[in-house]
């Protein structure tokens, strides 16, 4: 069993700070569109290598741009001036024991495939621009992987960090519930009118919990300025239904504030998405892999999307770090709260972290020791299981994002 620092902290819920600020990027954020494809593009890729080869090669493809384009939103519907263009950069195994890899094929399909299937309003706008920018892999790494399917001891192929904790807190629990539900499908079969492009911010202060929501509405459905601003009123009363339960803190909710309907201002587009104008995107500047964007939370700078699932502990460490976190708080009563911290050293194998260190809260009256045993066997359990990620995500039951 790797050395593993366990210490106990009397409170680990930053709810119980003066203030907090949680954020989220939704599905049609340019960051998360990033995000979306460059893991869209790792997944299909390893489905590739499977089924041809019989094993996930070496790859990742976790570099992503989104050029923003042009538009003119208008009331009753505008037009797209010239399309958004993607850039998919990273490397990857492009030819196998003499046989070639379409990967600019998979690019292509990927791209045009996802947006289509999650961007309800951009099916009669002109398709966005695509460039595969994907070359082969370093030897040294490619070598790396290789060793590693001789052994059968996946060995992490970078030095890097990964972070979790649990559970989430009332805050967290809102910001990511009104993201999810406002772009639930049942939801847009409803309000066609609601782009995916949704951003909630929300703050917790001694007033109460406040909630800014960006959202892009698509302009051939809002006839005129009264009636947009009667969708936004319906916004408002659809994050209250949802959230309704989950705080006994008033709540404010404010949409599009940015909105000056006097000068004829307003958050229109024709596609769903601040991608067709008014924004661009990167891979890794949205959600952390547990959904959300939590500064008054341990987190880290990796971006997880596009990472290869089966050696690069830059995606597997922090899943796996947030899933031990859950774990503990599931299994132990004992447990209030938990932080997870793990690191590793390239080439050395993924089931034996560098470094693990264990943040726990108590409950009252609970002490370590009694608990250390089961706490090092639920590490060493979750550890064991990393091998099964690979699996969980070619499902896509793993949100990475």
């Amino acid at each position: 069993m790797v050395d593993t620092l366990i210490t106990v902290h009397p409170n680990l819920d930053p709810s119980a700070s003066p203030m907090e600020i949680v954020e989220r990027k939704g599905l049609g954020h340019p960051d998360t569109i990033c995000d979306a494809l460059a893991e869209n593009l790792s997944l299909a890729l390893c489905r590739y290598y499977r089924d041809r080869f019989g094993l996930i090669l070496h790859h990742n493809v976790d570099k992503a741009l989104l050029w923003g384009g042009e538009s003119n939103p208008a009331f009753g519907g505008g037009e797209i001036i010239m399309p958004m263009e993607i850039f998919l950069a990273g490397r990857a195994t492009s030819r196998y024991k003499g046989v070639d890899v379409p990967i600019g094929e998979l690019v292509e399909e990927t791209v045009h495939r996802w947006l289509q299937d999650n961007l309800h309003a951009l099916q009669e706008t002109p398709a966005p621009v695509v460039h595969h920018l994907v070359r082969h892999g370093s030897q040294d790494l490619v070598e790396l992987y290789e060793r590693q399917q001789q052994t059968g001891i996946a060995l992490a192929n970078d030095t890097s960090c990964g972070v979790g904790y649990a559970p989430l807190d009332e805050l967290e629990q809102i910001v990511y519930t009104t993201e999810q539900q406002l772009n639930a499908p049942q939801v847009k079969q409803r309000h066609p009118v609601i782009g995916e492009d949704i951003k909630v911010m929300g703050v917790r202060r001694a007033g109460g919990i406040e909630l800014t929501v960006a959202c892009a509405l698509v302009d051939r459905y809002v006839r005129d300025a009264e009636d947009y601003m009667a969708h936004k009123q319906q916004i408002v009363e659809l994050v209250q239904q949802q959230t309704a339960g989950i705080t006994d803190h008033p709540l404010q909710i404010s949409v599009n504030t940015a909105d000056v309907p006097e000068q004829g201002s307003f958050y229109l587009t024709v596609t769903g998405t601040s991608a067709e104008a008014g924004d661009d995107g990167e891979v890794g500047r949205g959600n952390r892999t547990n959904g959300l964007i939590t500064p008054y939370r341990p987190m880290n700078m990796e971006a997880a999307a596009g990472k290869n699932p089966v050696t690069h502990v830059g995606k597997l460490y922090n899943l796996t770090a947030q899933r031990l976190a859950e774990d503990l708080i599931a299994e132990l009563t004992e447990v209030r709260a938990a932080q997870c911290f793990l690191v590793s050293r390239i080439g050395q194998p993924i089931r034996e972290p560098w470094v693990l260190e264990l943040r726990l809260q108590l409950a009252e009256g609970a002490g370590l020791e009694p608990i250390r045993s089961r706490v090092e066997a639920i590490a060493r359990s979750r550890l064991d299981k990393i091998d099964q990620l690979q699996h969980e995500l070619l499902q896509a039951v793993i949100p990475v994002y």
